[in-house]
């Protein structure tokens, strides 16, 4: 079967996932397709908290995080639990800056889509990608059938095809590709509240998120936006006993109940509804390549189990199959291609499989909440130990051991199986 390839490479799906795969690819010389079924702005549910892992890929792709540019800087983690309450600076680690940002989603998201558009990025909204197209000789995919908001329906055919679309990935199921039950996956439930305590140097996480006293493998959260609200909401894995049966609304309000009135974290000052989103981790949909067709971000089980971070992930997924791709292309023949794009799954277990098979480890644990009570009781009232545990927990760390704390967790690392 012999087909006028429209592009180089398809991208489904124009979250920070997809757009950070396109703009990486357009700056490497390649015509790419990307295509989004809904129009920005547009919302998702998120903590709208970024770390030093996820400033870095806002940095790659040259957008400069400045105040006047819309971005509220935070230099730490304020963790609250067990009557403690301490103020961790984000670490001072190579190759990261030593600041956070807060944006709202729906903001961020356009802003890395214009982005890629700039980078000459072809962008389609409101354009649906409604199943692959497969090679019948080969078996390969080489391309997809979209509907636009026109109802019109057209085949589009790119050597390769990037599935970003998320954590239900149509793309994926297309081929068969479904969620791994043994990997971890969690719940997050957020909204946001006019309050004073809009500006905040720090982001701030409640370990000690309790039903019926029972404390719950999770965290609470509250990010200061900057515009006069906070985003506020939980994330709860499911190790937990009762994450099927839990009422993650009604926990977000008994949770809020309990802080001072004055922060205005009430139902009347409540500017959207409650909304919630599932986080798929620790690589929970494999392989990330299987004919044709790669796989980042959430489509691919990519938020981290340590602390449900996501945005970081897909969009250092995105630069790192960017590469792969660009390797690809430049072969000589569909054999040698083949082999350049099976080398994803490879790279990406290289880079993060030990560190997600310890996330793993860590959410069986505190799935109990014997254990949760005590990692929180002993944990909060050492400062150092907290230290330790926010470089692991965010990913944030030198493999080059420059530090203690370094060798310790690139050891761990290591030592894990990259499954």
């Amino acid at each position: 079967m012999i087909t006028q390839n429209d592009a180089d490479v398809i991208v489904v799906g124009a979250g920070p996932g997809g757009s950070a795969t396109a703009f990486h690819l357009a700056n490497r010389g390649l015509d790419v397709l990307l295509f989004e079924k809904t129009s920005f702005p547009r919302e998702k549910v998120c903590g709208d908290g970024l770390t030093p892992r996820a400033v870095k890929q806002i940095l790659d792709m040259g957008i400069e995080p400045t105040i006047e540019n819309g971005w509220l800087r935070n230099k730490g983690l304020r963790v609250i639990g067990a009557g403690h309450r301490l103020e961790l600076e984000w670490p001072e680690v190579e190759g990261f800056p030593n600041y956070g940002l807060v944006r709202t989603r729906s903001d961020f998201d356009e802003l890395l889509a214009r982005t890629a558009q700039k980078r000459g990025v072809r962008l389609h909204e409101k354009t649906r990608v409604t199943g692959p197209i497969m090679d019948e000789q080969t078996g390969r995919m080489i391309g997809v059938t979209t509907k636009n908001s026109e109802g019109e329906e057209s085949k589009h055919f790119a050597k390769v095809v990037v599935a970003a679309d998320g954590v239900s990935s149509r793309m994926a199921l297309a081929l068969g590709l479904e969620r791994r039950d043994d990997r971890p996956m969690g719940v997050a439930v957020r909204t946001y509240y006019k309050s004073p305590r809009t500006h905040d140097n720090y982001l701030e996480s409640w370990l000690e998120l309790k039903d019926q006293n029972k404390l719950l493998p999770g965290y609470g959260w509250i990010f200061g936006m900057g515009d006069g609200t906070s985003n506020v909401g939980l994330g709860i894995l499911d190790s937990s006993p009762v994450f099927q049966s839990i009422d993650y609304k009604d926990l977000l309000k008994r949770w809020l109940d309990q802080t001072p009135v004055e922060w205005g974290f009430r139902d009347e000052n409540m500017t959207q509804q409650v909304r919630g989103a599932a986080l798929p981790m620790g690589f929970n949909r494999q392989p990330h390549y299987v004919k044709g067709m790669v796989l980042v971000g959430d489509s691919g089980g990519m938020v981290n189990p340590f602390n449900g971070e996501g945005i970081a992930y897909a969009m250092e997924t995105g630069q790192v199959v960017a590469e792969v791709i660009e390797k690809a292309m430049k072969a000589k023949s569909t054999f040698e291609m083949e082999n350049e794009l099976n080398q994803y799954p490879t790279v990406l277990k290289d880079r993060l499989g030990g560190y997600y098979t310890l996330g793993r480890v860590f959410v069986k644990l505190i799935g109990n909440p014997q254990i949760m009570q005590i990692a929180t009781k002993y944990g909060m009232a050492s400062k150092p130990l907290m230290r330790f545990t926010l470089k692991l927990l965010a990913n944030l760390y030198s493999t080059t051991g420059k530090t203690k704390t370094d060798r310790i967790i690139t050891a761990l690392t290591k030592i894990a199986p990259a499954a």
